[in-house]
C-alpha cells in the first residue's frame, strides 16, 4: 500500500464526492436499514430479475413508501440497480448482505461509534474520549467493556474477534516453535488467546495480565472451557510504572493491545516488560499498522477505527504507522528480530528480544 500524493479527483469529481461525503451518515443508515429490514435479502433471493416495490413491501412487511424511499437512495449509492419497475442487488449490496468483514464493521460503527462520533471535535480538543458518555460513565471504554449495553458489547467483541481470530493458526505455529512452558498474555481480553494456547499444547501455562473487571470475564471463559488449572489471572494496571509483572515467562504476548495506548504509554509498558525479561525470553507483538496493508480499503478502515480510539476508547491512541511504532520499540530497549506482515486480515507480527 503506497501513500497517495496525487489528487484522484478533478474539480467536478471532487465536488460530487464532497456531496456524497456530506450525506454519508444518511446513506449509512439507509444501507443498514435495508439490511436489517430484510429488503436486501429479498432482492438477493430474486436474483438478476429483481422485484418491484409492491412485491418487496409484501415480502418484508415494510410499507411501499418505506421500500421506495430507501431503495431510491440505494440506487444513488450504487447498492441496488434499477430496471423499471424492478430493483435488483448490485455488487455493493451483495457485500453488505454477505461479507463478514462488512457486517462486523457496519455493526461496530452503528452500535458502538455512531452516536459517539458527534463528540469527535470535543475529543480532539480535550484529548479525552468525549463520546464515551453515549455508552456509559467510564474514563476509558476498557473499564466498561463487560458493562456495555448488550448490543454494543456484542458488536464490539464481534469486531475485535473478527480481525484477530483469523490469525490464530499461523500465530500458534510460530509461538510454539519455541516450545514455551509459560506464556504471559498482556491484555488478554476475553481469554481467547489463552484458550487457543491451551488447546494447542497440553503442557503450556498461561498468565493473563489485565484489568480486574476484564479478568473476571476471561477467567469465566477459561473455567467454562476446562483450563482453570493452567491459566492464571494477574490483575494489573499496565500504565503504572511501578506495576509488578509475573516474575518469569518464556514468551510475552501482546495482541492488539498496544494500539490502545498513546506513544508515551506504550513506552512505559514496553520498558516494564523489558525489565522482566529473562535470558532467552521472547516478546511478540501482534498489531495492525495502517501503512502495512495490501489494500487501500484496509488502510481506510484502520484510519477510521483510529477515530474510535480518539472518541470512545481513551482519547489518545490509534492504529499506528509502523515506522512510528518501531521507534517506540527501540526506545524501550527492545530489538526486532523478525517482522511478518500480512498475517490473516493484515496483521503484523513483531518478534522482539532485549537489546544487548
Amino acid at each position: 500500500m503506497s501513500e497517495q500524493n496525487i489528487d484522484p479527483y478533478n474539480a467536478f469529481e471532487a465536488k460530487t464526492a464532497a456531496q456524497e461525503l456530506s450525506f454519508a451518515p444518511i446513506v449509512f443508515q439507509a444501507a443498514r436499514t435495508l439490511r436489517d429490514l430484510g429488503v436486501l435479502a429479498e432482492l438477493d433471493k430474486a436474483g438478476e430479475k429483481g422485484l418491484c416495490a409492491e412485491d418487496i413491501a409484501q415480502a418484508t412487511g415494510v410499507s411501499e413508501y418505506g421500500v421506495k424511499v430507501l431503495l431510491d437512495m440505494a440506487i444513488s449509492a450504487h447498492i441496488v440497480l434499477w430496471n423499471k419497475p424492478n430493483y435488483s442487488l448490485a455488487n455493493m449490496g451483495h457485500f453488505l448482505l454477505h461479507d463478514g468483514m462488512t457486517q462486523a464493521n457496519m455493526d461496530f460503527t452503528a452500535d458502538v461509534c455512531y452516536a459517539a462520533m458527534m463528540h469527535l471535535t470535543e475529543s480532539i480538543k480535550e484529548g479525552k474520549p468525549a463520546g464515551l458518555k453515549e455508552l456509559g460513565e467510564w474514563e476509558t471504554i476498557y473499564q466498561g467493556l463487560s458493562q456495555l449495553p448488550e448490543k454494543a458489547k456484542e458488536s464490539w467483541f464481534k469486531f475485535d474477534h473478527f480481525y484477530s481470530d483469523r490469525s490464530f493458526p499461523i500465530l500458534l505455529k510460530e509461538v510454539f516453535s519455541l516450545e514455551p512452558k509459560h506464556i504471559v498474555d498482556i491484555g488478554g481480553n476475553t481469554g481467547k488467546w489463552a484458550l487457543q494456547c491451551c488447546g494447542y499444547n497440553d503442557d503450556v501455562e498461561v498468565t493473563i495480565v489485565d484489568l480486574p473487571q476484564q479478568l473476571n470475564v476471561a477467567m469465566k471463559n477459561v473455567a467454562d472451557n476446562g483450563f482453570a488449572d493452567r491459566v492464571h489471572p494477574f490483575p494489573a494496571n499496565m500504565l503504572d510504572k511501578s506495576q509488578a509483572l509475573p516474575a518469569h515467562a518464556d514468551v510475552w504476548w501482546m495482541s492488539q493491545f498496544l494500539d490502545c495506548f498513546s506513544p508515551m504509554e506504550i513506552l512505559t509498558i514496553l520498558k516494564n516488560v523489558r525489565a522482566q525479561l529473562a535470558p532467552g525470553s521472547t516478546v511478540y507483538i501482534l498489531e495492525l499498522f495502517w501503512d502495512a496493508q495490501k489494500y487501500d480499503a484496509a488502510s481506510f478502515s484502520l484510519n477510521a477505527t483510529s477515530l474510535y480510539f480518539t472518541c470512545l476508547a481513551n482519547g489518545n491512541s490509534r492504529f499506528y504507522r509502523s515506522e512510528d511504532f518501531l521507534e517506540i520499540v527501540e526506545a524501550a530497549g527492545l530489538e526486532v528480530t523478525e517482522r511478518t506482515d500480512n498475517i490473516g486480515l493484515g496483521h503484523t507480527l513483531l518478534k522482539l528480544k532485549a537489546c544487548d
